[in-house]
């Protein structure tokens, strides 16, 4: 049939970029095919490699591809690191390393015994062999990342498992290497531990240095992140390579490093999100698939036997090292599912393994062929695994979220006043916003009703298409919104009225005018008819430094201000804000307010890095000057007059902010509060107890209960 064809054509392919269009349509039509009948559209790509690869009809090499492969193996370690949630990795870092200790030490420890005593291993092919069991590829964590939950405690405790047991593994492997070849000496161990230890030292403390400064000098080109970024995995699996360790490592490790530095909100998470999971990891799944030989199966009884053997102590062992890991750290039997789906797929590093004991002729044939089959045998129990019950898993957390149908939902209003101060407002908004909330985000533009207002139109429609583009990359939604009223704060207001709304994001005033000093205005408008027209939380911001290169939020608490009605609210958002920028909070404020602050943090499972200051009032701001760097946000509460909280020293706050924050970003928050003055002549501040926040919180609570209780029985 090939004297038909051209020298193009023949098998296997060499056309580089016929060879891309058939991955290409394979990675669309695959999981397409195989979705009808309810297959992981990972089983699909990984029984599309199996097809066209050499071991099949022979239509690709995997050489062809492998550079491709090798890139996603990277991109999905990277992802594992860069999607934690640190804050939870953090707390459950013992559960992290139990559960790297189960699933390292019982599949080695038992893999051992069965090679050595049962099927007559040497010890060296023996220990080889077990080690094999002990690593694992996190080949379903795709799965766990389209379904969202991969900030479950489960999924963390998976992750971090999983660097603790490919790392030993790696290192038993150099092990093994270094004694067959007779290099295992003192100098061995001593090269071994310097280079790993540079290495490590390198990726966490120099990585973040250079993102930060990267990030700094390089704000607005979108491009220029995204390659940067991609271009420190790779540095970073190349430097894992130069210390003795596998390059995934390094990956992992990358993206660790970066976590702090790019917000799970922001575009160019998305960006990184759809090219690994539209390119980079389909590709390798595809080389997963070329690995696998079925023709093994009709070489004899013999290597079906260990074929056999080898998968079945694969699975039993891993999970094993799952069960454990529920009842030591109580984990439900669904969160033990996706434990044991995420770290039973055995893949790049298996194979890595057994092909150098081959290679060094410490295995034989029969063992290589068995692997594969363990390989295809592990990846497909465990994509079935994960998907089932991270399906189960994620409805469970639905459940556990879903607000009362009388809650109110946020509802975030930014209007649109600069163009270039609106990526940066959009942005915010969006970092503060409750993933569990279905409701868009509101950008606004009022137009004033005279003369001009149809070409004022017309300019405010080309300001909010840029918007809408630029939520688009982040994958948000938004909606926006134009209003005609006679000026700027009326139309706010009627808009926080109409659309519910529950926060008002605001740009940061401009330095006034000595008309504007007598008047108090912001751009032209009153900021006093906004704040007394909108009783709602209000921010507002000034960002003079990119929001990811955050360490520290400093926020500053005047006395009495956890008894007014949005304290709980503005507290929630912080912690929103402190997660997505991975920076740490420092409460200055009275021990009462810090007190607060603590419980509705404990309350919602928040953040736990919160450090206290003694902080006597806004007019000691100055004091947080001092101690201030450039890389820190401050955050102001501030409040309406009348107000329980309100200090005199607060009517200047945005000049003392302005001279002495001058290269911080900052923050006033002005909390919902009720209508009408709500200091009561005759009651003073020390009289009042922490009732009003304790209510709050058991509210919350009995809302939550009875949540749980209706909806628990339905399984929705």
């Amino acid at each position: 049939m090939t004297i038909f064809l051209s020298a193009k054509w023949q098998l296997p392919l060499k056309d580089p970029v016929l060879i891309f269009s058939l991955v290409l349509f394979i990675i669309l039509l695959a999981p397409i095919l195989l979705r009808k009948l309810r297959i992981p559209s990972i089983i699909g790509l990984i029984i599309a490699g199996m097809v066209i690869g050499e071991n099949g009809f022979g239509i690709i090499q995997k050489s062809s591809i492998d550079l491709f492969g090798k890139a996603g193996l990277l991109y999905i370690m990277f992802l594992a690191g860069l999607e934690l949630d640190m804050t939870e990795f953090k707390k459950n870092r013992n559960k992290s390393i139990g559960f790297g200790i189960f699933t390292f030490a019982i599949p080695l420890f038992v893999g051992f015994a069965l090679c050595r005593y049962v099927m007559d291993f040497s010890f060296m092919a023996s220990l080889l062999v077990s080690s094999m069991f002990a690593t694992h590829t996190l080949v379903a964590y795709p799965l766990a990342s389209r379904l969202g939950i991969t900030r479950n405690e489960a999924v963390t405790v998976t992750v971090g498992g999983t660097i603790i047991t490919d790392t030993a593994v790696l290192i038993i492997l150099a092990v093994i290497t270094g004694a067959a070849s007779g290099e295992l000496n003192q100098g061995f161990w001593l090269r071994l531990g310097l280079s790993i230890t540079l290495f490590a030292v390198a990726v966490m403390w120099g990585f973040p240095l250079i993102g930060r400064w990267f990030f700094k000098k390089i704000k607005d080109d979108k491009t220029s992140h995204f390659i940067f970024v991609l271009a420190m995995v790779f540095l970073a699996g190349f430097l894992a390579e130069l210390a003795g360790i596998e390059a995934i490592i390094g990956a992992f490790l990358a993206g660790l490093a970066l976590n702090q530095l790019i917000p799970h909100s922001s575009s160019l998470m998305n960006r990184i999100e759809f090219v690994g999971n539209a390119l980079f990891i389909p590709f390798f799944l595809i080389t997963v698939g070329m690995l696998v030989d079925l023709r093994v199966l009709l070489k004899g009884p013999e290597a079906l036997k260990i074929a056999a053997a080898l998968t079945l102590m694969a699975l039993s062992t891993k999970f094993l090292a799952a069960f454990l890991a529920q009842k030591f750290f109580g984990f439900s039997a669904t969160q033990r599912n996706v434990i044991f789906g995420l770290s039973s797929a055995h893949a790049a590093a298996t194979i890595a393994v057994i092909l150098i004991g081959y290679n060094m002729n410490i295995v034989d044939e029969n063992v290589l062929n068995g692997t594969v089959i363990l390989i295809l045998v592990t990846c497909m129990v465990g994509s079935f695994v994960t998907a089932n019950a991270g399906r189960k898993l994620a409805i469970q957390a639905a459940d556990m979220n879903h607000k009362a149908p009388d809650s109110v939902e946020d509802r975030f209003l930014v209007p649109i006043l600069k163009e270039e101060e609106m990526e940066e407002l959009v942005d915010f908004a969006l970092m503060i916003h409750d993933k569990q909330h279905t409701t868009p985000v509101y950008p606004l533009a009022v137009v004033q009703d005279d003369a001009a207002a149809k070409e004022q139109i017309v300019r405010s429609n080309r300001l909010l298409e840029k918007v809408v583009a630029h939520a688009a990359a982040t994958d948000a939604k938004v909606q926006v919104v134009t209003r005609i009223d006679l000026n700027l704060s009326d139309g706010i207001a009627r808009a926080v009225k109409e659309l519910m709304i529950s926060d008002l994001v605001l740009p940061w005033p401009e330095k006034p005018t000595t008309t504007e000093r007598l008047f108090g205005t912001l751009f032209g408008t009153n900021i006093d008819n906004i704040l007394n027209g909108v009783r709602e939380t209000i921010y507002i911001c000034r960002f003079v430094q990119p929001m990811n290169i955050v360490k520290k939020i400093v926020v500053a608490v005047p006395k009495n201000a956890e008894f007014e009605k949005g304290f709980v609210h503005w507290v929630q958002k912080l912690n929103y804000l402190a997660k997505q920028a991975g920076a740490r909070l420092v409460v200055y404020g009275t021990a009462r307010s810090f007190k607060a602050v603590k419980a509705v943090l404990e309350s919602m499972k928040g953040i736990t890095d919160v450090q206290h200051r003694e902080f006597s009032g806004i007019e000691d701001l100055l004091l947080i000057a001092r101690e201030a760097r450039e890389d820190d946000m401050l955050v102001v509460l501030t409040s309406r007059k009348g107000s329980i909280s309100y200090e005199s020293s607060m009517d200047n706050v945005v000049g003392k902010i302005s001279k002495h924050f001058s290269r911080n970003n900052a923050v006033l928050i002005y909390p919902e509060q009720l209508e009408g003055n709500i200091h009561e002549p005759g009651i003073r501040a020390e009289d009042i107890t922490l009732a009003p926040i304790e209510e709050q919180l058991k509210n919350l609570n009995k809302i939550r209960k009875v949540v749980q209780r209706f909806f628990g029985g339905k399984g929705k």
